[in-house]
This record gives C-alpha cells, structure tokens and sequence, in this order.
C-alpha cells in the first residue's frame, strides 16, 4: 500500500468516526454512507473505524493530556485524526513513524492541513510521555476501562462479581459465529467444507449448527455462502430457537425480528409448522429479510407492523409460541458494535424499558392457552432483564416462568463460552 494509499484510508476513517461521534450515525450508517475504497483496503478500513470507537474514551482521555488547550466543538475532524493517531500507535502493527506520517497526510486530504503541525506535535508527545500517561490513566477508571462512567457503575451495581470480565470483553474483537442450515446441509458435511478451504474452526460446544471460526472471514468468500448453506449469527442468538420448543403444526410469531436470524433458525429447526408470521415495523428491514431468507430457501408470512399494536396487523388467529425478541440497550453485544458505548445514554435504558413493557403487554393476549412466549434481550442490564419479567409476571396473573435450560430466566454474560451477552425467558400462560 502506498503512502498515498495510506493516507486517503485513514482521512476515510476519520469522516467516519466523525459521524458518530459527533454526528450521532451508527457505525455501521456511517460505514453504509462512506465512499468505498478498493476492496483490498476495506479490512483496515473497518479496522480502523471500529478500534478507534472501541478505545473511544481512552483516546479522548490522551488528547486532554496531551492538548494545553481543548479543541473547539467545530474541530471534530482534527479529534478524530488525533484519535485516530493515537489508536495506530497503541493497537496496530504499524510503525510509530509511518502511523504519525500517514495521520498526518490525512489531515491534508481532509482540507485540513492547517493542523498538520498540531497533529505531528501530539501524535509525537504522546511517544515520549506514554509511560507517564499510562500511570496517570491508572487513576482514571473511564480511561483506563475505556466506558462512558455511567456504563462502568451500571455493570457493577448489577454485576459486582463479574463487571471487570465483562467490561473486558467488550474491549475485544468479536468471534465470528456460523449456523449451518441444517435444512440443506448437516454441520459435519459443513466442517468437511470449511477444511477443504483451509478454513480453520475453533473448539466450542453451543448447539447441534453452531460453527466457531478460529479468524474471522469476509463473509461472502466463506464456501456455499451464496447458496444459503450458512448464516452468520452468533452462538447465544441461536439459543432462541431451541428454547421455543417448537412442534409440527403450530403457529408461530416472530415478533420484531429484522434482520431476520432467528426466523430464519425457527424454519431451520422446525419444518413443519402451521405458519410462522415474521413481523417488523420497518419496511426497509424487512426487505433486507426477505433477500436473506431467500438466499437460504425459506419462506414465511411477512407482515409489516407494529408489534405493540396489534390490530393494525393481527388477522385474529392466536399463536401456539411468540418469539419477542424486543428492542433494548444492546449491551450485550458491545464488543460486535462499539459505537454503543460512545452514542448510548443511561436515559436510554429507561427508554426502552418503557418499549419492552408496552411490548410483553400488546402480545400477551395473541398467545393461545397453554402456549408460550419466549422473551429475549442481547444486554445485561436487570432492569431489562430479570425485573422486567418479574414485573410482567407481577400484572399478569396467567403467566408462569419456565423451560428446558432457561429455567426462571438464563443470562449470558458477554464472553461465556465465546457468546454474546444474552437474556432469555419463557413465560408460559396457563391453560
């Protein structure tokens, strides 16, 4: 790659990160809106993009430090190269002198060259003052963890035991999970598929489909990926449809379900029911759905609509399960989206706390007597969680907890054998 080359990806990275940090996108909107570079740069593209999110506070931490003065709210493209800067020097095996020049010559095709000199000077300090911020940071938990400080008081305060474990593995890269669709191929002639393209698998026991890749692919070069023999989902995901306990001929809703992973495994797992009704409010989702569960040779009825209110969408036929897998804080699943730490508020939780009741209260009534509803969240949060369904239980007098390994409610802490943070229920209504 050329110094040029160099340059023009970082100056990308950095228009990216800015339209999260200070433009509020999601990383991936953000990544969606940016000009693609060639494809053989696109790995040090996302690389870029999402380390920079995942050390968010620790970089902003360094920049304050190393700063006499702080920048202006309108100099959020040089924050962004700055962070950027710095995140090569700690994280990625670049040269210190060519991770200061390329940052550098980003500025420059960013329209910013007037702070090619500021950018040198801090990028350079930083190298000879590292092991005096590094003590320094010791004293500062938001830096040193590099979580917002409100995050870091809510996993302890719920999880006092276990907050540093999780905290840590949101630090980390994810693993790439697959699931075999065993409707056109078992997950032995899969593996033997994988070895063929010396792709190499990791040790792992989660579910008859599960496949933990040792590296992380490019989606689209994994073998039969375009002839629907896989998905890509990870392996907590893919506990849903198990604990549903689906038979032949029941109806069945999937409640909120774009992008569609979890329809897609209940039609996998249970060939034979009645009808599955994949129902989401948004219709560009929903689109993106129907071409996947066409790429793996799945139909279902699907409905565009509101899950909470449900005689704008309902034809009056009760169903026999319900999956809600409900809109949350996504905590769960912070080291697959860092931009979570820097764009979520703690308002946020009790926002969508707000949701998940309106939610469990709308669909109650769609479930036959003596069929089951399955309540899922990827956060760790108890108010989402465990209070949540004890609240629920607490106003519906027809409804009990229980299921095959979920027992009174299963939580997947981030990282238990390579998983995702994970929230599941069963409440039953009684016949």
């Amino acid at each position: 790659m050329s110094a040029e080359t160099g340059a023009a990806i970082r100056a990308l990275a950095a228009k990216i990160n800015v339209g999260v940090v200070a433009d509020g996108l999601s990383l991936e909107q953000a990544l969606a809106l940016s000009q693609q570079p060639d494809p053989r740069d696109i790995g040090l593209l996302r690389s870029l993009s999402f380390g920079v999110l995942r050390w968010h506070h620790r970089l902003q931490w360094q920049i304050s430090a190393l700063l006499d003065r702080p920048l202006k709210a309108q100099d959020a493209d040089v924050a962004a190269l700055l962070r950027l800067g710095l995140f090569q020097l700690q994280w990625m095996r670049v040269p210190d002198h060519a991770a200061v020049s390329t940052t550098v010559d980003a500025a420059q095709q960013l329209g910013a060259g007037r702070v090619k000199g500021l950018i040198n000077a801090v990028l350079r300090r930083f190298l000879r003052e590292r092991d005096v911020l590094d003590r320094c940071m010791g004293e500062i938990p938001e830096a040193l963890e590099s979580h917002p400080s409100w995050l870091l008081n809510m996993f302890q305060v719920d999880w006092p035991e276990q907050w540093q474990d999780i905290v840590a593995t949101n630090n980390k890269t994810p693993p790439m999970w697959l699931r075999v669709n065993e409707g056109r191929i078992s997950r032995e002639d899969y593996l033997g598929m994988l070895r063929a393209s010396n792709i190499a698998v990791a040790e792992s026991k989660q579910g008859s489909s599960a496949i933990l890749l040792l590296e992380p692919q490019p989606m689209g070069t994994l073998p039969g990926y375009k002839d629907g023999l896989l998905a890509v989902q990870d392996a907590a995901a893919q506990l849903a449809a198990g604990f549903l306990q689906l038979a032949p001929g029941q109806r069945v809703l999937d409640a909120c379900a774009a992008p569609g992973g979890k329809s897609a495994h209940i039609l996998e797992t249970c060939r034979d029911l009645a009808e599955l009704v994949i129902l989401d409010r948004n219709n560009e989702r929903l689109d993106s759905l129907r071409v996947s569960l066409g790429r793996l040779g799945h139909v279902g009825t699907i409905v565009e609509g509101d899950a909470s209110q449900p005689s704008s969408w309902w034809d009056g036929r009760p169903f026999d399960r319900i999956l809600l897998d409900a809109p949350c804080s996504a905590l769960g699943v912070v080291r697959r989206h860092p931009d979570i730490k820097v764009r979520r508020r703690q308002t946020d939780v009790k926002m969508v706390c707000a949701i998940q009741k309106r939610l469990l209260l709308a669909l109650w009534p769609l479930l036959v007597p003596g069929g089951m509803m399955l309540y899922s969240v990827c956060t760790t949060t108890h108010s989402e969680t465990v209070e949540q369904v004890e609240k629920f239980l607490e106003r519906s007098s027809d409804a009990r907890l229980g299921g095959p390994g979920v027992g009174r409610g299963r939580q997947i802490l981030p990282g238990e054998a390579n998983m995702d943070g994970f929230y599941y229920a069963c409440i039953h209504k009684k016949g």
